[in-house]
């Protein structure tokens, strides 16, 4: 046993660490795969997923791990939710899980383990970033990942390169209490995202791969699998943009307090001042339209379509916030009326309360977007003006 293999053996026992190998059908791959894994750790799951093939046989020949069998197909993302959990009961902290299909090699295992170890916090979560660029990996594989990457980005603001290898180091410990619904391929994705959102940090560490025709066996289904897997983006999404991004923002302004959430995170964004200032526009435009309901929805998926700031837009599209819904309700009237060039007969209190939608709908519609449009023309330059000054002042004060 070399130097290399004993100390990354010696420090999987520091860091409670085990491997999680979930298994349906690979019977050509698995022994080699097992094989690998031992040379480093005998502290290994195998999840026999219901396979029907020689996986049975094979795993007689490996009695000192531990082993999983589940008398039918469940599922990837339930054979390694199982595996987490017999894990978690022999108490191990991370589990590092690879396929076992073959694709991904053992002898990367001291590469996750080494930086772990390089960590200060542990609590990080790491997916082996394959090269996704050489000639045997499949386009749809390519093209899949990709995909994966776009919308992880979308719903946690972490950009990877790769989010869909299941060659990961979890930390199943702090893990353990997050619920999860998925139990196919598409788990993958959701426990990234919900690590995320637990403060968990999510990184690539760079892994070999092969793809070998000859061998490796996939039971992705694309059709019904990438459904899944979009109908679960679509879902994450909108819980990001309706609970997640503004649940995180108000935490930040409640931590720092306003003034320096302002100064810090405000003002002291790396985007530039015209950035700013759309971002201010862009969330006023969309506060102030008839589009009740949707604004947090709407704003976040514009500010991350147009690669606008998330935290600026979301901020002020709260103009429309509710004790000053009646005001922007009533001047939007009152502009509507006025375009169209009809009589505006009712006050502030009957526009507030006994207010007939439907008989002035077209008024109220045409006066928000023209007031939408005003208010985030001029509070966007006005930002900017504002931002401007604010720069200024900083570089007199630098300069003495």
């Amino acid at each position: 046993m070399s130097q290399q293999t004993t100390s990354t053996t010696e420090a999987m026992d520091q860091l409670k660490c085990c491997v999680v190998i979930p298994t349906y059908n690979n019977h050509k791959t698995l022994k080699k795969v097992i094989q690998g894994v031992l040379q480093y750790t005998n502290d290994i799951i195998v999840v026999n997923d219901g396979s029907t093939d020689t996986t049975s046989n094979i795993l007689t020949e490996f009695s000192h791990i531990h082993i999983i069998s589940l008398p039918h197909n469940k599922g990837k993302g339930y054979a390694l939710r199982q595996g987490f959990e017999l894990a978690l009961h022999l108490g191990f902290h991370f589990a590092i899980t690879i396929d076992s299909d073959g694709q991904h090699f053992p002898d990367d295992i001291p590469i996750l383990i080494d930086s772990l170890n390089k960590e200060t916090s542990k609590n990080v979560l790491y997916i082996g970033a394959r090269n996704m660029g050489q000639k045997d990996v499949p386009k749809k594989s390519s093209f899949g990942n990709k995909f994966s990457n776009f919308w992880f980005w979308v719903e946690t603001g972490i950009r990877l390169q790769d989010t869909q290898s299941g060659y990961r180091l979890y930390p199943i410990k702090a893990l353990k209490d997050i619920t999860f619904f998925t139990r196919k391929f598409e788990f993958e994705i959701e426990a990234i995202v919900k690590a995320a959102w637990n403060g968990i940090q999510v990184k690539n560490i760079p892994v070999k791969v092969t793809y070998d025709v000859t061998e490796r066996v996939s039971h992705f289904r694309p059709f019904v699998d990438f459904s899944r897997i979009s109908l679960l983006n679509t879902y994450l999404v909108i819980l990001t943009f309706l609970y997640i991004f503004p649940r995180d923002l108000i935490q930040k302004i409640k931590k720092k307090g306003i003034k320096r959430f302002f100064y810090e995170d405000f003002l002291g964004s790396n985007d530039s001042h015209e950035k700013k200032a759309l971002s201010i526009a862009l969330g006023v435009f969309i506060g102030l339209s008839p589009l009740w309901g949707f604004h947090t929805l709407i704003v976040i998926f514009l500010a991350v379509l147009f690669k606008l700031n998330k935290t600026i837009a979301f901020a002020f599209s709260n103009v429309s916030f509710p004790p000053f819904i009646p005001f922007v309700l009533f001047i939007s009237l009152k502009i509507g009326h006025w375009a169209l060039g009809t009589d505006f007969d009712f006050t502030f209190e009957e526009a507030g309360e006994n207010f007939e939608v439907i008989k002035h709908l077209k008024s109220y519609i045409i006066g928000s977007i023209t007031l939408s449009f005003f208010g985030a023309l001029s509070s966007g330059f006005c930002g900017y003006i504002i931002l401007n000054i604010f720069d200024r002042k900083k570089i007199a004060l630098k300069n003495g």
